[in-house]
């Protein structure tokens, strides 16, 4: 068993702090919420299904022993948001990080697509990293009390690339968002970090950015240099390390976690130009299949 797989810190070492995280039900911020319980953590995830964050607030607290609060939120609506805090709040008493991690991406031509795709993926990328970080940074600010945000971004929004354009636009701003605050917020002790994952393969992200007619073409143990995917417990150790107070001298800074993916090749998803316009329509149909859209 690789060492990567396993987890880092020690349990105890988030004890008595409590965690938000936006799309926490499934995936990678499913894979973050476990670990910060496992590290003793109390966590609130969000998302708007309701049936999917209850169904994980359940599975989570059986097999860590910790206390999740599941609120469904479309991180688009202010008003829901200050319900997501205030909720949390009357809980668990206190709020200590938020992890900006709810994402809408899907690979498409820009020409396919409507100003109202555009509209979705930016609403829920940037306007909703936007919402939660002024939300939480307000409270903090008021309460005098220092707080950790970490926000998952990605590679291209270092370079940009092409057939994800709406979501390089959204993360490339949640990027600078964090830096900008980190030097305007930290005379409050509040710090904002990125993360920038490489191929982490998760159900729902896999489904719209890799369906199976260009699986072979965009094959990710292809780009990584380092000859594999990532595994979640690497990104979630990461997570852990930036949310504690070991990281407590850091602040503002970009961690990609990809095997050296973007320095291989830049623009993630740049190669499907080799696709033919006539094959976006066999993916948009796949892409609906395999999403229930």
């Amino acid at each position: 068993m690789h060492l990567y797989t396993q987890p880092m810190l020690t349990p105890g070492t988030l004890t008595g702090k409590t965690i938000l995280v936006t799309g926490g039900g499934t995936g990678l911020g499913k894979s973050m919420a476990r670990e910060f319980l496992r590290l003793g953590a109390n966590v609130t995830i969000c998302s708007r299904k309701q049936a999917v964050i209850e169904a994980t607030a359940q599975e989570l607290m059986e097999t860590t022993g910790g206390q999740v609060l599941a609120v469904p939120c479309d991180v688009r609506q202010y008003d829901q948001i200050e319900n997501v805090l205030s909720q949390t709040l009357e809980r668990f008493g206190r709020l200590d990080g938020l992890v900006n991690n709810a994402a809408g991406n899907f690979i498409s031509p820009t020409e396919r697509l409507s100003a109202k795709a555009f509209e979705t993926v930016i609403g829920i990328v940037l306007q909703g990293s936007v919402n939660f970080t002024l939300a939480v940074g307000k409270h903090w600010i008021q309460q005098n009390q220092p707080g950790t945000i970490l926000s998952i971004i990605t590679s291209y929004a270092f370079t940009g690339t092409g057939y994800t354009v709406p979501s390089a636009v959204s993360k490339a701003g949640v990027r600078i968002l964090t830096r900008s605050l980190a030097v305007e917020w930290a005379r409050h002790g509040i710090r904002l970090n990125n993360i920038a994952p490489g191929p982490f393969p998760t159900k729902g992200a896999w489904d719209r950015l890799v369906p199976e007619p260009v699986a072979d073409l965009i094959k990710p143990e292809s780009r990584v240099p380092l000859g594999r995917v990532g595994e979640h417990q690497e990104l979630a150790n990461l997570a852990a390390y930036l949310m504690s107070d070991y990281s407590a001298y850091i602040t503002g800074q970009d961690f990609t976690i990809d095997g050296g993916e973007w320095l291989k090749g830049a623009g993630q998803f740049s190669a499907l130009e080799m696709i033919p316009d006539e094959g976006w329509d066999e993916i948009e149909q796949t892409i609906r299949r395999t999403t229930g859209g």
